[in-house]
């Protein structure tokens, strides 16, 4: 087992009060597998992948598990910290402009990345070699003329071409775990498939896992072998995809699935599911969903329900007690 997350809880010190934005979140990923956190905008899946990369703000409080490949993430601080960011995990943000530093050339920045790797491994830094590297690395995500690319500062790159200048990094880093925060999410179509693909290949071919967070079912499903399904900070469904698709158990996740358009649905309304996230600094008693289930009863307004296995699944509901 590669990531092994038990009981994690991330809360936020606010002048609000405390806001609990994950609620006892289990998961393990293999090597080599990939797992998709989906839900909708709030739910807590950018908290989630921010929290194994220990990126979260000051105010924010850990609580439970975070072990990969042995290491307790929790507790790491200082050098080690700064050493397992990158080489053991390593993350592509939402907003692929934001993840390079715009006054320094796209070649300064990744062999920078080069340099960080061979000195954690313990070995002397060859710029030559690390130049080699890198070029390398953008030939592998499919980037034409990778010098001319290299030459330029990220103003001068699309969106796409960025994103692939990110994911070109992490293919020279080389690391165990890639977490992908919605990197699609500000390309069109055309680039978002081109992504997509490389995100798989470099599953397939480095045997990386891989953990995907995105709203989108449909994306998602090109590259993931489970599905963890997120309402309000918590667990409401995790199994395998096509499990997940075809035979969803949580009502959330009927809403999700029965939200993807058809192609085959010519007529009628989108399905939408009625209603808003809770408010994190009080959330509704019980099961967070209650207020928006269709399904609900009286024992789901009044307790939360626990994670229960069904059908090779964990499901977080009172339907399955």
């Amino acid at each position: 087992m590669l990531l092994d997350v038990k009981g994690l809880r991330v809360s936020y010190r606010t002048v609000y009060g405390n806001l609990e934005a994950i609620k006892k979140v289990d998961l393990s990923i293999e090597k080599g597998e990939s797992v998709a956190v989906v839900g909708e905008s709030g739910c807590g899946k950018s908290t989630f992948g921010h929290a194994i990369v220990r990126l979260l703000p000051p105010n924010a409080k850990y609580e439970g598990k975070v072990n990969l490949d042995g290491k307790d993430v929790l507790a790491l601080k200082g050098h080690e910290l700064r050493a397992y960011r990158g080489n053991d995990v390593f993350m592509i943000f939402q907003d692929p402009l934001n993840s390079l530093n715009p006054v320094k050339r796209v070649d300064v920045q990744m062999l920078e990345a080069v340099e960080m790797r061979e000195r954690v491994a313990g070995r002397g830094y060859d710029e030559t070699k690390a130049y080699k590297d890198i070029v390398e690395g953008l030939t592998g995500v499919r980037m034409p003329d990778p010098e001319v690319i290299l030459r330029r500062y990220p103003h001068e790159l699309s969106g796409g071409q960025i994103q692939r200048v990110v994911i070109a990094m992490a293919l020279v880093m080389k690391p165990k775990l890639l977490i992908a925060d919605e990197p699609t999410s500000a390309l069109d179509v055309t680039i978002q498939a081109q992504v997509m693909k490389l995100i798989g290949g470099l599953k397939k071919e480095y045997g990386m896992s891989v953990l995907f967070i995105t709203h989108d079912m449909a994306v998602a499903y090109t590259v993931a072998d489970k599905f963890l399904v997120m309402y309000a900070g918590e667990l409401s469904e995790l199994g395998p995809v096509d499990k997940v698709v075809s035979t969803p158990l949580h009502p959330y996740t009927v809403a999700l699935v029965n939200s993807i358009p058809n192609k085959s649905r010519r007529d009628g309304e989108l399905v939408s599911i009625p209603g808003s996230p809770p408010n994190m600094i009080s959330p509704p008693p019980g099961c967070r969903f209650n207020p928006r289930c269709p399904k609900v009863m009286d024992i789901c307004r009044i307790e939360s329900p626990e994670a229960r296995e069904k059908d090779e699944r964990m499901v977080r509901c009172h339907l399955y007690d």
